[in-house]
């Protein structure tokens, strides 16, 4: 299944149902069939996300630093998509349609 955004202020958004799933859940929102960001909410959820990222980011390093106190090499795996790199187009969108006074929604 994919998730496929829509405004009428920006382009349409596609992600898949993993992506979208933990995207939608982040903010707060059921992560159904179909629903709807009105703009009093994107400033909350585009809080959230942000949160989100600087969590994952902040426990990243935590592991790098954990592995370099112990003389180790940090595991890292370059091939796993960040939540920034997934999450930004979307908070660009959220900030875009807030901007707009218009809706993004989903499965519509």
């Amino acid at each position: 299944m994919l998730f496929k955004f829509k405004s009428k202020a920006t382009g349409d958004l596609i992600m898949l149902e993993p992506n979208g799933r933990r995207v939608l859940q982040l903010i707060g929102k059921e992560p159904g069939p179909s629903g709807i960001i009105l703009p009093e909410q994107m400033a909350g959820a585009v809080a959230a996300l942000e949160k989100a990222i600087a969590e994952e980011e902040a426990a990243q390093k935590a592991a790098e630093d954990e592995a370099h106190a112990k003389g180790e090499q940090p595991k890292t795996k370059p091939e796993v998509v960040s939540l920034r790199q997934r999450a930004v187009p979307f908070i660009e969108m959220l900030r875009r349609a807030q901007a707009a006074g218009q809706d993004v929604v989903w499965g519509v």
